[in-house]
């Protein structure tokens, strides 16, 4: 419970020790415990209900007070004497830090408010290329996904045994030698047409075919998920 804002009775005893400017490792113990019993008298008097915490700390300062009183003894041994304060400054130390953590918090939080999310939602309304190809039955990412394993399939990173040439290949001249394997065969497995295994004749080769499904040259269907993929001549 709450007393005029605080949180407690080692709040209330930091807010006194704070208006004193008393040094909290040297705490006048005769002078705060005055100061606390007055302040609980004057919230007695405005008939505020006082929680039970804050008559037991008032009996602890009392007790305090009274170990302060007491003479020191100076044994043989030269043995220091426990100061009675120790404990309710380590704790008011420890509340202190706990106050100091929660401020930090409230700043956080404060800042994350400024900060607004959104909750994620299905962006498949807005894709456009998941599209069967030109009637076909497989999407372009099932032709993509296709592509990605054969090129996995071949090690493109290892070294190649293959011939070289130094005629430049276009996506043009790839489309008319798929064109002329089409007009013979009707149907080829999209795989058999990277008949010739190098970076530049396998990239041009799946461009070409991607332009001739766009232009209605060739369909590429797929009969069942994991089957081949069939590339095939477009009926007129």
């Amino acid at each position: 419970m709450n007393i005029d804002s605080f949180q407690g009775p080692l709040d209330l005893l930091l807010h006194l020790i704070k208006e004193s400017k008393m040094d909290i490792f040297d705490l006048k113990i005769e002078e705060i415990t005055k100061q606390y019993l007055d302040y609980i008298e004057k919230m007695d008097e405005l008939n505020l209900n006082i929680a039970s915490s804050y008559l037991v700390m008032s009996a602890e300062l009392l007790e305090i007070k009274s170990k302060m009183l007491l003479p020191k003894h100076n044994d043989d041994d030269n043995e220091e004497e426990a100061d009675p304060r120790e404990e309710l400054v380590n704790r008011l130390i420890e509340y202190q830090r706990y106050k100091d953590l929660t401020s930090t918090f409230k700043d956080l939080e404060y800042e994350r408010k400024k900060i607004f999310t959104k909750v994620p939602e299905n962006i498949r309304e807005y894709v456009e290329d998941d599209k069967v190809i030109n009637g076909g039955e497989v999407t372009l990412d099932d032709l993509m996904m296709a592509f990605q394993k054969f090129l996995d399939r071949q090690k493109f990173n290892q070294p190649l045994n293959t011939k070289v040439t130094s005629k430049e290949l276009t996506v043009e001249h790839r489309r008319r030698s798929i064109r002329k394997i089409l007009s013979i065969k009707k149907r080829v497995n999209f795989m058999e047409l990277f008949d010739i295994m190098n970076r530049e004749y396998v990239v041009v080769t799946f461009l070409a075919i991607l332009e001739m499904a766009k232009e209605n040259e060739l369909i590429i269907r797929q009969e069942n998920n994991f089957d081949d993929i069939i590339c095939e001549v477009a009926h007129e």
